[in-house]
């Protein structure tokens, strides 16, 4: 009976021994982050995105896209349909170095905005981008901070042009 019960517990014993090291193994500090970030990670793709209303603090894009507020002094393609956004360049493209500015009226608030207009360079035009030729307030070309008609890029050492962007800086005073 005590060589079963030996040979009972010597089992046990082993594979108590064989799963503890599994454990080890597979459950250590790393392995635990690991499987931790995978999971929120996975939990984050796998969330569907909740669709919210962003019209709350937007003023309205009218139809043509060349007469929003921003677009005042643009002499160019928009990068908003050129693959990139109203205020960054598309992947694969830089803003130029310098850039000229213009002095547009936000008709929501009334007020007056400085806005920087780049260039962004380095790719080619794209042939259904929205050109946009509304040059308020544009000044000839002996005032080069606000003469549009440069190519901007040639600051740059990728001097193909692709696009402009208007970035708001600050109100105008």
């Amino acid at each position: 009976m005590t060589r079963l019960i030996d040979k009972l517990l010597k089992t046990l014993d082993k594979s108590v021994e064989t799963g503890a090291r599994t454990a080890a193994r597979n459950l250590g500090r790393r392995s635990f982050m690991a499987k931790a970030g995978a999971s929120v990670l996975g939990a984050a793709v796998a969330t569907p995105i909740l669709p919210f209303d962003r019209r709350a603090n937007a003023s309205e894009l009218p139809e043509d896209e060349c007469s929003y507020w921003r677009h005042c002094a643009l002499d160019g393609n928009l990068c908003s349909t050129s693959g990139g956004s109203l205020t960054q360049c598309p992947p694969g493209s830089s803003a130029s170095s310098v850039s000229w500015v213009g002095t547009c009226t936000n008709p929501d608030d009334g007020k007056d905005y400085l806005v920087s207009y780049n260039d962004c360079c380095g790719k080619p035009s794209v042939a259904s981008a929205t050109f946009c030729y509304t040059s308020e307030g544009e000044r000839p070309g002996y005032r080069m901070g606000l003469y549009n008609d440069i190519n901007w890029c040639m600051a740059n050492t990728d001097k193909g042009y692709h696009c402009t962007v208007s970035v708001v800086v600050g109100l105008a005073e």
